[in-house]
């Protein structure tokens, strides 16, 4: 890889860090993967670079590539600079990151199975938070126990509880907020008893994104992310990455290659894309999301608000307190009423999508019952009438907010009737 060109000497003062904003434009944009040789940074985003075989000039260059690491041309499946800027883009965003990296991932799933494919050996013991993203559930009761790794799940609110577990375990997948139910642990803590046991931590860290909360400044080994939601903002193309340190990230490396995990130039281009916006499109999504959430809590249709930017929302305090930022995904219950009245609500929303996912620019609803996947952690919880089981997951877009308020006002009405 052509290296920078070395500065003159300036007596002018240093320039301060970048911040996010100006890193989500700025990061993974070298010259040499904009421009030519004789032309660098000729472009603004980097090409599409499509290939398969790499060639090289002369039998030294094929030696020296076998360093492995992004920049170097080798083989397709290590990347090309549209993969390569992708990945120094997300690295550059996730504080405490520095002398690590990114590895690219199909999917977000198959980030978390990599990560844990990484981290853990047969024998071995994963805690996993009891609120995770269904598919992280499933992934420990399939995968990893085909693979002789046990799981034992905990509450994440019971910070006390999980230190007693931590002992004798190999590692933790945590994540904050929970899935479906929204509830904001104390990452500070649970961080810090999982290191003081001697634990390797994995934070899915879809939800927040390095802009809302970061997991490897916080003491976490290993930061995951489905691009899939925020980054690329446009539901058309699917990713997934896992950032660590230099502890972990030539390990996750190596074993993402040695699995054969690749993703195409075309899509890089497109995660690239959507991330330039990403800080503009979140700040958009949580504004309107705490607006609708506000009105929902005063709904009498409306059991509970499980919105971490809510006051009175499961966690809200530590969410203050740990988090930078918000995003467009929360859940509510209903107070009563039936499966049936909730389809009816559902079916009844014109501007919401019915779909699984979030942080694109278009709305979605999708039913929440999280009862039948909890282990160490009951639901719904203790405080909660238990005839309040119906709920629903709004991942709020970028449409006007008082339209999408309009719609609900029209599917609660149409689960009234439903009653």
């Amino acid at each position: 890889m052509p290296k920078k060109p070395e500065s003159a000497p300036s007596d002018e003062p240093p320039q301060p860090a970048a911040r996010a904003a100006t890193h989500l434009v700025a990061a993974g944009r070298r010259p040499e993967w904009t421009g030519t040789g004789d032309h660098p940074g000729a472009v603004v985003n980097p090409p599409v670079w499509r290939a398969s075989t790499h060639l090289y000039p002369d039998m030294a260059t094929l030696r020296s590539s076998r360093a492995n690491a992004d920049g170097l041309f080798y083989y397709g499946r290590r990347g090309a600079p549209t993969q390569w800027a992708l990945a120094e883009a997300l690295t550059e965003l996730e504080p405490g990151a520095t002398g690590g990296g990114t590895v690219l991932y199909p999917s977000g799933v198959s980030a978390i199975a990599g990560a844990l494919l990484t981290v853990l050996r047969p024998g071995d013991t994963l805690l996993l938070t009891d609120n995770a993203y269904e598919p992280s559930r499933a992934m420990a009761r399939g995968l990893l126990a085909d693979f002789g790794v046990r799981t034992v799940w905990f509450d994440p609110m019971d910070t006390a509880a999980f230190a007693a577990l931590a002992p004798g375990a190999r590692a933790v997948l945590l994540e904050a907020p929970g899935s479906l139910t929204m509830e904001v642990p104390d990452m500070p803590a649970l961080i810090a008893a999982a290191k003081a046991a001697g634990l390797t931590v994995l934070v899915d860290n879809t939800w927040a994104s390095p802009l809302g909360f970061a997991p490897l400044a916080h003491g976490a080994d290993i930061t995951i992310m489905s691009l899939t939601k925020h980054v690329s903002g446009h539901s058309d193309v699917m990713m997934g990455s896992v950032t660590a340190g230099p502890e972990w990230h030539r390990r996750v490396r190596l074993r993402s290659q040695g699995m054969g995990l690749v993703v195409s130039a075309d899509d890089a281009s497109l995660m690239l894309r959507g991330l330039r916006t990403m800080g503009l499109r979140l700040e958009a999504a949580t504004r309107s999301a705490l607006a609708v959430a506000q009105w929902l809590d005063a709904r009498r249709e409306v059991a509970r608000v499980l919105c971490p930017m809510l006051p009175g929302s499961p966690g809200h305090e530590r969410w203050r307190r740990d988090f930078t930022g918000g995003c467009g995904l929360f859940s509510f219950i209903l107070a009563g009423g039936t499966a049936a009245a909730r389809d009816a609500l559902i079916d009844g929303l014109h501007l919401f999508g019915i779909g699984y996912s979030f942080g694109g620019f278009e709305s979605l609803a999708t039913p929440v019952d999280p009862a039948g996947i909890r282990t160490a952690s009951p639901w719904p919880p203790a405080g909660m009438d238990p005839a309040d089981r119906f709920g629903v997951r709004l991942a709020i877009g970028l449409e006007d907010t008082a339209d999408l308020i309009d719609d609900l006002d029209r599917a609660l009405g149409a689960w009234s009737a439903a009653q």
